[in-house]
């Protein structure tokens, strides 16, 4: 069983290893909100995590983002490579792991 707040932390933990910045900003601006995602800036690439969103919302971008790199050189705890490449709703995977 893993508590959210670590299972985020893993995944900001592994999304930094792959050379991804991780920044938590505040995104709900002029009536527009985004929960964050994966982009690139001025070549480096950057997990934006919305600071307004519940810390599940957090674990689904992250893992979202993760799953669109090639993680297959790096090591990765068992449980998160599994929730990683799952196929399965990602909130009925984080619930299992608790």
């Amino acid at each position: 069983m893993i508590d959210d707040e670590i299972l985020l932390s893993q995944l900001e933990d592994l999304a930094e290893r792959l050379g991804i910045l991780v920044r938590d900003e505040n995104m709900n601006i002029d009536d527009v909100s985004s929960t964050g995602g994966l982009c690139i800036v001025d070549g480096q690439h950057l997990l934006i995590l919305n600071s307004k969103t519940s810390l599940q919302e957090k674990i689904h971008v992250a893992i979202r983002a993760l799953r669109q790199l090639d993680l297959s050189e790096i090591y990765i705890k068992p449980g998160i490579r599994e929730l990683l490449e799952s196929d399965k709703n990602i909130e009925i995977c984080t619930k299992k792991m608790r």
